[in-house]
């Protein structure tokens, strides 16, 4: 099992960043590697939705685990690879937010998949910062 993890401080509430999560037909908006995305049914456990990365093919991802305010998880499976994120909200003494995500992959490859896929996860955590930011 690969592993990885990645987070941010934003200076935005909890309710503020969720809000961002749970539009799922924008996170292009923050996310420069989702070239189209559509979700199908509500932001809960157990819907799916399909995610094209720029000149590629469309991926089909589940929500597994959903918890307003706090985190969810979505799972990707291709071939025999599984891709899983947690994508957590921690609210600090100081008043700010922590974002994190955190990913395991497993199956044939996971050591190579694993850094591609989370190669531009810094990036979009400084946009999804930025615009959970903005007044």
């Amino acid at each position: 099992m690969w592993t990885h993890e990645e987070s941010i401080e934003a200076s935005a509430a909890p309710a503020r960043i969720w809000a961002l999560f749970a539009d799922v037909a924008r996170w292009k908006d923050w996310n420069a590697g989702i070239e189209a995305i559509e979700i199908h049914g509500p932001f809960e456990a157990g819907t799916s939705f399909s995610m094209r990365p720029p000149g590629q093919d469309a991926l089909t991802s589940t929500l597994i685990e959903v918890t307003p305010n706090g985190s969810f998880s979505d799972e990707t499976v291709v071939d025999e690879t599984r891709v899983v994120v947690l994508h957590k909200l921690v609210p600090l003494a100081s008043g700010r937010t922590k974002i994190i995500y955190s990913t395991e992959i497993s199956g044939p490859g996971a050591d190579a998949v694993g850094p591609m896929v989370t190669a531009d996860f810094r990036d979009v955590l400084a946009a999804l910062k930025m615009l959970a930011e903005q007044t």
